[in-house]
């Protein structure tokens, strides 16, 4: 059930509350002493108007402040002694609303105002008395009020940062989550779409050399392999990070060699060194390259082998991946976003990454991530 369906409108409450005010100010006035004739019409108009004037005090706060103000101490000079409760709840609005240094103000104003008009209002030695209760009293009230509204400020204050805390948290992990799946799309979905395609091709490739009639289902497939990763590069052309990282690790990677393998691409693995845990992002990244770097070998330089090397050293791990094929793992007009990728892994982990031609034909991947104090 959501409470804000059931939730008062502001306006509403400060309405009741203006009239609230005003009938209290006016049945206390006149239930007491109180003046008659003009003075008595002009206090009850007076203690009226400060009290309806608490219906603006979201809009107004200082105007508000001002009106209360003046019409206390002009009840209070037409004869009618009662607390300036309407004034007390516009020096709350206005502190609430932040005012608090013309809040502050306004008050010693009115302090001194109400203190002297005490003083002439009373005669004899009970004067001095009257007036210093008086004064006694209202202070003590105005503390409370101030009090109350610096409250309901702060707390105001820190549920909208709350709140916007909620949001911004809320749109990076929306953010967040957005980039990981699109990053394991590129990682995952890149590679399958890549091995269809291929394969594929060397299927309609083969039987037209022999000859043959090309079934239609297969230039289908050969058409949408094509299409697929044309509209998946387009997707991820503008991905470039990978705070979160998908699950694989070195343990995959034997695997991953065996899937390569069943594209015709003879592949090895080499793991040299003694094998020892390494934290989970250079693992993840160890993984990453060898999938993209064999991805591109299938995909651009028509090469017949590929090896792996996994080298396990003291402070960093080092991975190379050596083809056979054209030292050109981006043709052009549609380079893809593999060695970029790549590269802001490694980077992202402070280790160096070298790509190039290989002096005995064919291109090289090489990488060594640090596995001490990776992030």
């Amino acid at each position: 059930m959501d409470k804000r369906r059931f939730a008062v409108p502001a306006v509403v409450v400060d309405r009741v509350t203006a009239v609230g005010v005003a009938t209290l100010l006016l049945g206390t006035g006149l239930s007491g002493p109180h003046p008659t004739g003009t003075r008595e019409l002009l206090g009850s108009a007076l203690l009226v108007a400060g009290g309806l004037a608490l219906a603006v005090r979201r809009r107004a706060p200082l105007v508000v402040l001002a009106v209360t103000g003046l019409c206390a101490a002009g009840g209070l000079a037409a004869g009618f002694e009662v607390l300036a409760v309407s004034y007390l709840v516009a020096v709350h609005g206005a502190v609430r609303a932040g005012h608090r240094a013309v809040a502050l103000a306004a008050s010693a104003g009115l302090l001194a105002v109400l203190h002297l008009t005490a003083l002439v209002l009373h005669d004899g030695s009970a004067r001095e008395v009257v007036a210093q209760a008086r004064s006694t009293l209202e202070i003590a009230w105005l503390i409370a009020a101030f009090a109350t509204g610096e409250a309901v400020r702060q707390a105001e204050r820190r549920a909208d940062e709350a709140e916007r805390t909620r949001e911004e948290t809320a749109r990076h992990r929306a953010d967040e989550e957005r980039l990981r799946i699109a990053r394991e799309l590129h990682d995952t979905l890149t590679h399958q779409i890549s091995v269809v395609k291929v394969q594929s091709e060397v299927a309609v490739h083969v039987a037209r050399r022999r000859g043959e009639q090309v079934p239609e289902a297969l230039l289908a497939i050969q058409e949408a392999g094509r299409e697929a990763s044309r509209e998946l590069r387009a997707t991820l052309e503008a991905l470039r990070d990978d705070d979160m990282a998908p699950p694989p690790g070195l343990d995959h990677i034997p695997h991953l060699v065996r899937r390569f393998r069943t594209t015709g691409l003879e592949t090895t693995l080499t793991v040299e060194g003694r094998p020892h845990a390494v934290p989970a992002a250079v693992g993840r990244t160890a993984y990453r390259i060898v999938q993209e770097s064999l991805t591109n070998v299938v995909r651009h330089s028509a090469a017949t082998t590929a090896s792996v090397l996994v080298d396990f050293r003291q402070d960093t791990l080092a991975v190379r991946v050596d083809d056979d094929g054209r030292a050109a793992p981006h043709p052009a007009p549609t380079p893809g976003l593999g060695l970029l990728g790549m590269r802001e892994r490694v980077t992202a982990l402070g280790g160096r990454l070298r790509t190039g031609p290989r002096d005995a034909g064919g291109f090289t991947v090489r990488a060594e991530l640090p596995v001490n104090g990776a992030p």
